[in-house]
């Protein structure tokens, strides 16, 4: 049997050729990621430790003397403003009270009897029995019970009060820290119940005094992801430098994002910015590594690629380039990154 090739015409030709162009042309015009070598000011960063702390720490205190009855918090719990964390009890407040309502009750039947005899008295007077001095004498007597009975029911307001006052409340929103006492325990009007650290946790950093003029509000900070749990790092500002240099440091206060809301007095590394310098910052992941050599792939004019050793520095991630490392030596301004 003899084969026979098969000979291909000239338009079944052409259309092969458009579609290998149009796939060509397909892959060829992909988006490619750029990056363009430019040197930038970089932040002179310190590394410090600051702690997470709460703007104040403010205690719930007994607005009177007695035994505290119950408490209704604990350490670690979340608390809001005006809650009842405790409440102090006082025995002679209830028999001071019971006391006035005594008098009270005597002092409304006072009252009955001498609006009684002023009513008689106005009625023979004007009968012209009675002299008026009669007549001013019930006046006065029934004036007289009724501002007492005033003064006794004001009394029992204020017992009411302090009654109302042994409820201890929260005078903040926020965490509760401490709670030293128990029930049962005697406290006087101003002593803590409970130590409440307010909501919206800082870090507090705390500087040596040679950083003092280079610290200023609105300054970057930045926390490794790894302190926080995350794996980006984590971004924000200082937002109060205090006046008063403590033991040699400055303290600052700063607000990040994602602090939490639990923990007081943690400790956490931060980096805070010690002046600029020029620097080279790239991608992390324009970087490859080969047998332990950082390479990067340049793009000249002619569009011939080129991997060129370069030597890795630490770290530099901002908001813009969260994975930006500083490059020492093997790159220029206006070269031109491709990924490889």
């Amino acid at each position: 049997m003899f084969f026979q090739r098969r000979k291909t015409s000239l338009p079944a030709m052409g259309a092969l050729l458009c579609v290998a162009f149009v796939f060509g042309g397909t892959l060829s015009g992909a988006a490619e990621e750029a990056f363009v070598v430019a040197s930038s000011a970089v932040p002179d960063q310190k590394a410090v430790f600051a702690t997470v702390e709460s703007r104040r720490v403010v205690p719930g205190r007994s607005r009177i003397g007695g035994t505290v009855a119950a408490i209704t918090v604990k350490e670690g719990d979340h608390v809001d403003l005006g809650q009842v964390i405790a409440t102090v009890g006082d025995d002679k407040l209830a028999l001071q009270m019971k006391s006035l309502d005594a008098q009270i009750a005597g002092l409304e039947a006072q009252v009955a009897q001498t609006q009684t005899d002023l009513a008689r008295a106005e009625d023979l007077f004007q009968k012209g029995i009675a002299p008026k001095t009669r007549l001013d004498e019930a006046r006065t007597a029934s004036n007289v019970a009724t501002n007492a009975m005033r003064a006794r029911t004001a009394e029992r307001s204020v017992i009411q009060q302090q009654l109302t006052e042994g409820n201890v409340l929260a005078p903040a929103a926020g965490r509760v820290l401490k709670v030293p006492l128990t029930a049962g325990t005697v406290v006087l009007p101003g002593d803590p119940v409970a130590l409440i650290a307010e909501q919206n946790f800082v870090m507090r950093l705390r500087v040596p005094e040679r950083h003092a003029r280079l610290l200023k509000a609105g300054d970057p900070v930045r926390i490794d992801g790894d302190d926080l749990g995350t794996a980006a790092p984590r971004f924000g500002k200082i937002s109060l430098v205090y006046p008063q240099i403590e033991d040699g440091r400055v303290v600052a206060d700063a607000t990040v994002e994602g602090l939490g809301d639990y923990f007081v007095n943690e400790r956490i590394r931060v980096w805070i910015a010690a002046g600029d310098r020029a620097a080279f910052v790239i991608p992390a992941r324009f970087i490859t590594t080969r047998f332990g050599i950082d390479y990067v792939r340049i793009r000249n004019g002619a569009n011939v690629e080129t991997d060129v050793p370069v030597q890795r520095g630490r770290p530099a991630p901002n908001q813009d380039m969260p994975d930006g490392v500083e490059i020492l030596s093997g790159l220029r301004a206006s070269d031109r990154l491709v990924r490889p």
